[in-house]
């Protein structure tokens, strides 16, 4: 049988994509996926060290850490979690009481292995997205972050510019709705990221970055 790499082999070795480490007896450790990496101003993130360090806390259930875009870091790592039931309710009826995101992110920043992997934020939600064959689905997580993201930076040069996020052909596509700010500045704060975004209809003509 050959193998057919499909244009992936390089120096006679098949590129899976995979992070792996091999230890002292021969065997191999997969340890996640290089697309995964995030990237924070050249320093390379494995985000499997920030989701260990979230699920060392006694009231997370599941976590989910990917790149955020930023204007000067490239992208800053952001962490999504899952609670305990009673945690959730809790958090839910009394806010301040209990564990908050912002707590959840300074308990991230306090553990992880260097600074730079200290999340910028921790978004509690009742479920984690996973794909139709139930593995986790970091796109949609990156998805949540980048609209996040661009909504935030929008809304703080006084943009009322409404953003939507979706998957297509592997990455990230955002939609933004007019309000009523002028369409070349809001995107002059687009163009600080490297992103893929069309002006919703019924506006005339998409305008893509």
């Amino acid at each position: 049988m050959v193998l057919d790499g499909l244009g992936k082999l390089v120096d006679g070795r098949l590129d899976t994509g995979d992070l792996a480490r091999l230890d002292t007896d021969g065997f191999v450790h997969l340890a996640g996926r290089a697309k995964d990496l995030i990237i924070r101003g050249g320093h390379n993130i494995d985000p499997v060290v920030i989701e260990d360090v979230l699920l060392a806390h006694p009231h997370v259930t599941g976590a989910g850490a990917v790149g955020c875009p930023d204007p000067h870091a490239g992208e800053v790592p952001v962490a999504y979690v899952t609670l305990v039931p009673e945690v959730v309710a809790y958090v839910t009826l009394v806010p301040e009481v209990e564990v908050s995101e912002d707590e959840l992110c300074q308990w991230a920043a306090e553990h992880v292995p260097e600074p730079a992997a200290a999340p910028k934020s921790v978004t509690v939600l009742a479920a984690l997205p996973v794909t139709d064959v139930g593995k986790p689905c970091k796109l949609a997580l990156r998805a949540d972050a980048t609209r996040r993201a661009v909504a935030e930076a929008l809304a703080g040069h006084g943009h009322d510019t409404h953003v939507d996020a979706a998957i297509e052909d592997g990455s990230v596509l955002l939609s933004l709705t007019p309000g009523t700010g002028d369409r070349e500045a809001v995107s002059a704060v687009l163009d600080q990221y490297a992103l893929r975004w069309t002006w919703s209809r019924p506006t005339p003509g998409p305008v893509m970055s």
